[in-house]
């Protein structure tokens, strides 16, 4: 729910208050203003009755998120809340996909045979579009590329009542932050960088596209009742540290599992020296510390952001609700991190984890010692993380000051807008030419470099080399496929600055730069303006709202395609325990879901289910020989690729179960890398833990998620064993289950396996998978 039109309705109460877009924002937007659904509510009054009844109920004060989640409870008079153990049912007000998961959550709406979606949806092309060249041609190449799947999306959106926002338009958290998140708004997103609008006090929270299905058929959709970390804020962010650097400390701090199972609550009077759009940075990357989501309580700078964006009238309502919308005065959290803004560093993070903080005045030393490469190759701005105008702001602040004394960038540098508003109004506003002469490229408003979708040229793969972005992720292999690659996430100022310099071993706050001329100078901490003095400029309207009706439209998948496939259902639980699983693969070390499904170039067989499983878990390290992509076929004796094995092991009619290490899934909440594991013959995923949305993901298609009792019994599985798993009938909340290990010498081990399947989840797994099971409940 969100957006403004002089049809929105804010429902308060039993009257409807309406409110209208100015006529003079309408003729300066040059869009369609059908964007926002005329049956958008902002349903505050209903979220203040729900909160009273909840705090009765607990009778205690409640965060800023226990308010907006439990607000959205389906049933707040029943609901049994007790945070880190009950599942929520809830009530989200809106749904977002991008494009990359949409294919497969929109084929998997299409197959539960729904007319229309029961809440305001909307499908955001972003991740389609590879860097190449410049924005403007690789767009047009990706129009042309992707055409298929394109038409697949526009035309099941226009049939099933989901807006479609086209290639070009910009990434989705950032056109969702400037039109459909605002304060106490529940969105979920099939994407795991969602909470990008915890900046704007929303509640967002990324899902993979079987949620986002139940969301959009009208079920309630089950949460794990969130844990919750208070950082307090204290202080002032000034000169060279920027919002990107509270989410950098803090993932150090709590490292990238340390927020699962939990919701991150800004609070403090150090909030209120971040702006809207730096918040949401904050929010956006605190998915690497596998946070639920994050969240701002509302304040003057997210009441100027939604003035500005069109968004007036939510504002004075945000103002009028603002007791609802910040958390209770003694309100209690699980856990505590107290942040100084005054004594905090610009930092960097990285490479190959996001959670390796470094302040930037130590990291070219730390480079030196560990033998990273000091030379930065390419600087990268922008992405769904730091592209807004106060980004780009900043980073022309410095540019600009390279450029007055002659020098150009070293590297080679990027930049990626994060909407076509903010595109159009920084080329208006000479931000996109100072980039452009100090040597940056201009790249489609996209995802690009962030996902891997980057046709990296000056490099060949296996070169070492270091490269520095303001992305929010920084996996082996994820920004160029380049293993060697040391990438490196940090402010887009520091990106712009390291640029310049062409060295990691540069720390702007005390190193010189020497002019053309010899002259050495320091440059000055960046300045810019946190909103545009002007009204946004919209640029091109890219926007397609579905129509009234769209029953009698078609949507065509062809058998022949190599992009799209209709969804076959996986086969119901045969009833009997699991006997004599072979193991495919124990991996060793970190396992996200880039190297369960590789993004880069597979990202066109998003919609193929069968053509997308030739990387499942290709990237994967098997424990047995530190290979990548090389397991023994334990039915033929010889290796192979692990995709080519589990499809043997399914033709010949064999089960199997993947071992894997801690926090295993983490990263993007691509859901295909629980699709894969169904689709060729997997049963179970044992490991030492999950991460939250790949956990969920494995239950929704019918998978075991499981995980040792002890986590030392993980060094107990061989390469060669068979694994029994016991217990499945009298399957049960809370109830472990049992897995006996056959191993090749004749020995057997019993091991205890937990699992945090509830009541409707061990009915998905009795149905085969959670779209089965909710066919059944259709009949």
């Amino acid at each position: 729910v969100g957006g403004l039109s002089s049809l929105l309705k804010l429902v308060l109460g039993h009257g409807a208050r309406r409110l209208h877009v100015s006529a003079a924002y309408r003729a300066k937007a040059q869009v369609s203003m059908s964007r926002f659904e005329p049956t958008s509510f902002i349903n505050y009054e209903k979220l203040h009755s729900n909160v009273n009844i909840v705090r009765k109920r607990l009778n205690r004060p409640l965060t800023l998120s226990e308010k907006i989640v439990y607000g959205h409870l389906d049933d707040p008079h029943n609901q049994e809340i007790d945070r880190g153990r009950t599942y929520l049912r809830l009530r989200p007000d809106r749904v977002a996909m991008q494009d990359a998961t949409a294919q497969m959550a929109m084929l998997q709406f299409i197959s539960s045979g729904l007319p229309k979606v029961a809440v305001p949806s909307t499908i955001h092309c972003d991740h389609l579009i590879e860097a190449q060249i410049g924005g403007v041609k690789d767009l047009a190449r990706a129009k042309e590329v992707n055409q298929e799947v394109y038409n697949f999306l526009s035309s099941a959106g226009a049939k099933y009542g989901v807006g479609f926002w086209k290639p070009g338009s910009g990434i989705i958290h950032q056109i969702i932050l400037e039109n459909y998140a605002y304060p106490g708004v529940m969105l979920i997103g099939t994407d795991s960088h969602t909470p990008n609008g915890g900046g704007l006090g929303s509640i967002c929270i990324g899902v993979g596209g079987a949620d986002a299905v139940d969301v959009m058929a009208g079920i309630p959709w089950e949460l794990k009742c969130p844990k919750v970390i208070g950082v307090k804020l204290t202080g002032t962010l000034s000169g060279w540290t920027s919002p990107k650097d509270v989410i950098l400390k803090v993932a150090g701090i709590l490292t990238v599992k340390g927020g699962t199972g939990a919701i991150v609550e800004y609070h403090g009077p150090g909030v209120d020296s971040i702006s809207c759009t730096g918040m949401a940075t904050i929010c956006n990357m605190g998915a690497e510390i596998g946070a639920t989501t994050s969240v701002f309580p509302y304040n003057h700078r997210m009441r100027t952001y939604l003035e500005k964006t069109g968004r007036g009238e939510i504002a004075a309502l945000s103002d009028e609700y603002s007791d609802l919308l910040v958390p209770d005065e003694g309100c209690e959290y699980d856990q505590i991190i107290e942040l100084n803004l005054d004594e905090l560093k610009p930092h960097i993070n990285g490479p190959f984890t996001p959670d390796l903080a470094h302040p930037v005045s130590k990291v070219g030393a730390e480079a030196e010692k560990n033998g990273w490469p000091l030379e930065v190759k390419v600087g990268l701005i922008g992405s769904c993380t730091n592209s807004s105008y106060e980004d780009m702001g900043r980073a022309v602040s410095v540019a600009k000051q390279a450029l007055d004394k002659g020098l150009k960038c070293k590297a080679q540098f990027t930049v990626t807008p994060g909407s076509e508003q903010i595109r159009a109004t920084i080329e208006r506003d000479g931000y996109s030419k100072i980039l452009g002469d100090v040597g940056g490229v201009v790249l489609a408003n996209a995802c690009g470099p962030c996902i891997g979708q980057w046709d990296r040229r000056d490099i060949k793969k296996g070169d070492k080399n270091t490269i520095v972005t303001s992305f929010n992720r920084n996996f082996t292999a994820r920004n160029d496929a380049n293993p060697a690659t040391h990438a490196f996430v940090t402010s887009p100022e520091i990106v712009t600055a390291l640029a310049i310099a062409g060295t990691l071993n540069f720390n702007p706050e005390t190193d010189y730069l020497t002019a053309p001329n010899g002259e050495k100078f320091k440059l000055q901490p960046p300045s810019a303006d946190e909103l545009p003095k002007r009204d946004f400029d919209p640029g091109q309207d890219t926007y397609q709202h579905p129509p009234a009706d769209g029953t009698s439209l078609r949507v065509d998948v062809s058998p022949q395609s190599n992009r799209l496939q209709l969804l076959e259902p996986f086969d119901k639980w045969s009833g009997n325990d699991l006997e004599d699983l072979l193991v495919l693969i124990k991996v060793k070390g970190k396992c996200t879901t880039d190297h369960i499904s590789a993004a880069g170039p597979w990202l066109k067989f998003r919609g193929h289910l069968d053509n997308i499983s030739n990387n499942m878990l290709i990237g994967a390290v098997n424990s047995e020989n530190d290979a990548i992509n090389k397991i023994k076929n334990h039915l033929t004796g010889e290796y192979g690729g692990v995709p080519d094995v589990a499809r043997h092991y399914k033709a010949n009619g064999v089960s199997w179960v993947a071992v894997g290490d801690d926090n295993y899934g983490e990263g993007s909440s691509r859901e295909h890398a629980a699709l894969e594991p169904r689709h060729l013959g997997g049963r179970a995923i044992i490991v030492k833990s999950f991460a939250r949305i790949h956990e969920t993901n494995l239950k929704k298609q019918g998978l075991l998620p499981l995980t040792f009792a002890n986590p030392s019994d993980y060094d107990k599985i061989l390469p060669d064993d068979k694994i029994s798993i016991r217990g499945l009938k009298t399957f049960a909340p809370g109830k472990p289950l049992t897995a006996v290990v056959k191993h090749s010498d004749g020995s057997e081990d019993t091991l205890e396996l937990n699992h945090t399947f509830n009541e409707t989840q061990i009915e998905w797994f009795k149905a085969g998978s959670a779209l089965n099971r909710m066919k059944e409940l259709q009949h």
